[in-house]
């Protein structure tokens, strides 16, 4: 093979490459705001599940507004949102982050009453293993229903805690990592919320919206 012969082969192969990567970017481009648009829909659904509509009369989605603390899980502001009725605080939720899932964080809308008892939690995204770890789906097992009425009476709640560790909460299978990554990070939020709920509800907060320019 000559060079120049080498030259154009390798010419080719790099306009190849070229396009290819114009081609990924591109469909990243297009899809991004489809993605992001099916996501907050999935939110407002299970904000309205875990809020139900006797609970608020206020736009759940318009209250949201951005929470930075470490209880959430995570160093980034997350989405905090409140309710009222008849200008009466009735319930927070807040995404949360349990970092320390078995393949990777794991992302949670966890919702509560400003009295601290929890109105239940909600899995929105994870890479736990199928068959296993999967089951803190609500399609996939009532599991993650097991937080809703329940109450922490303080950082030391033995209570809080898979029954293997001595607690109230069910462990799975061959999956014990996942179970106890969730329950930590619900506790963790739900004893911040639940401390903080007042001033919470009057606090000047960015609005999500703005986090998002």
């Amino acid at each position: 093979m000559t060079f120049n012969s080498m030259q154009k082969n390798g010419l080719l192969l790099a306009a190849f490459a070229v396009i290819a990567t114009s081609l990924v970017i591109g469909v990243q481009l297009l899809t991004e705001d489809k993605i992001e648009k099916q996501q907050q829909q999935q939110v407002l659904r299970t904000l309205n599940q875990l809020i139900p509509p006797a609970l608020h009369d206020n736009d759940l989605y318009q209250s949201c507004r951005l929470l930075e603390d470490p209880a959430l899980g995570t160093r980034k502001a997350q989405p905090l949102y409140r309710a009222w009725v008849d200008g009466t605080p009735t319930a927070l939720a807040a995404e949360i982050v349990a970092p320390d899932g078995y393949s990777g964080a794991i992302h949670l809308l966890l919702a509560i009453k400003p009295n601290g008892e929890v109105l239940g939690v909600r899995t929105l995204r994870h890479k736990e293993t199928p068959g296993l770890g999967d089951k803190i789906d609500v399609e996939k097992s009532n599991w993650i229903k097991s937080f809703a009425e329940k109450r922490i009476r303080g950082e030391d709640d033995t209570r809080w805690a898979v029954q293997r560790d001595g607690g109230m909460f069910d462990q799975f299978t061959g999956a014990t990592i996942t179970p106890r990554a969730v329950i930590s990070a619900v506790k963790r939020a739900t004893l911040k919320l639940q401390q903080q709920a007042d001033v919470l509800f009057n606090a000047d907060l960015p609005h999500c919206q703005e986090g998002q320019q």
